[in-house]
């Protein structure tokens, strides 16, 4: 199971407002250079964005769609990415402490990943959650600034 977690000293409402945040989202997910709103108000259900991966001088475009969203704590995304098939990407957002828990679940549904889905290719997923959630620290973290909605101790 490509299952990964990470403490982000922000809180679940900073959190949110850069997953809420199409123009944030290359960002944060590892492998994307650029995203843009196609469909919807992000991230309402249903809505999408595209996004493109750059790769040398290879690029590719793929697709991500809300499947189930529950703000400011859970969002479960279709990633579509061509010739790759697709996957599903939860991600939940929970309070810890004045903080925030951060857990991502991806799993391949179909196409050439879900066909060749194991334990390897968790493996390698696992380390592109590891990079992930720790883009998307700094960006929450960056945007949250000194004076944010934090409690200073």
């Amino acid at each position: 199971m490509a299952v990964r977690h990470h403490v982000i000293h922000a809180t679940p409402r900073q959190v949110w407002a850069v997953l809420a945040d199409t123009s944030r989202y290359a960002d944060w997910v590892v492998g994307t250079s650029d995203s843009r709103a196609t469909r919807g108000l992000w991230p309402e259900l249903g809505s999408a964005l595209e996004y493109t991966v750059r790769i040398g001088p290879w690029s590719g475009a793929g697709t991500t769609v809300v499947r189930h969203v529950k703000a400011p704590a859970e969002l479960e995304l279709e990633v579509d990415s061509g010739p790759l098939g697709t996957a599903r990407v939860a991600i939940e957002v929970r309070p810890w402490g004045e903080e925030s828990l951060v857990k991502v679940d991806e799993h391949p549904l179909r196409g050439f990943g879900g066909t060749v889905h194991n334990a390897a290719v968790d493996a390698l997923i696992q380390l592109r959650h590891r990079s992930m959630l720790a883009r998307l620290a700094d960006v929450v973290e960056g945007s949250a600034g000194a004076g944010s909605d934090r409690v200073q101790a």
